[in-house]
């Protein structure tokens, strides 16, 4: 990342812990989006979105509802992250708002790279290239596609609404669109 949005992004967590959350910590919320992606990626690869529902917003679900029944089961099965597969995790936008009756949100996208051995094409579709990883030698060869996937968490800061973050967007790029 750029370092005005490094800097940008420590701003907002700054005002986070200030206004919203003493105890937040970037570091324990990242662990926290780790493990909910790599939940909801295995309930999305196994269609099991009726267990989805306090983890992800109503509109989300339904959107996934529709696109999950269409997939082929090459990309259903490549949506699933290990949490032990996730090779890098980083913050994408964050977002501090306030709606019409005055209730307090926070937003952190987050960009998760995953390694994931779906028996995808070279070739997905939108003509991007996978990139490959080849474990072993030439006759035991395993091969791993390095994936990417956006989560966005929001929050309610509004005071008595429940401290759980929600997952508002879910994009699989080349394979949930």
């Amino acid at each position: 990342t750029s370092p005005f949005a490094w800097l940008r992004t420590r701003f907002y967590y700054l005002l986070i812990r200030l206004y919203f959350d003493q105890e937040f910590s970037i570091e324990e919320f990242t662990r926290g989006a780790k493990q909910a992606f790599s939940v909801v990626s295995k309930l999305l690869s196994q269609r099991k979105l009726d267990l989805l529902d306090e983890l992800v917003s109503a509109e989300v679900l339904q959107v996934l509802k529709e696109k999950i029944s269409l997939l082929p089961d090459s990309h259903r099965d490549a949506l699933a992250a290990d949490i032990d597969a996730i090779m890098y995790t980083t913050e994408g936008d964050v977002r501090i708002y306030y709606d019409d009756d005055g209730m307090k949100f926070v937003s952190i996208l987050m960009r998760f790279w995953y390694l994931n051995g779906a028996n995808l094409p070279d070739e997905v579709p939108g003509e991007t290239k996978v990139f490959q990883i080849v474990f072993g030698d030439e006759s035991t060869k395993e091969k791993r596609h390095l994936l990417t996937a956006n989560y966005e968490f929001q929050r309610e800061f509004t005071e008595g609404a429940k401290p759980d973050w929600t997952i508002t967007r879910i994009e699989h790029p080349r394979l949930l669109e």
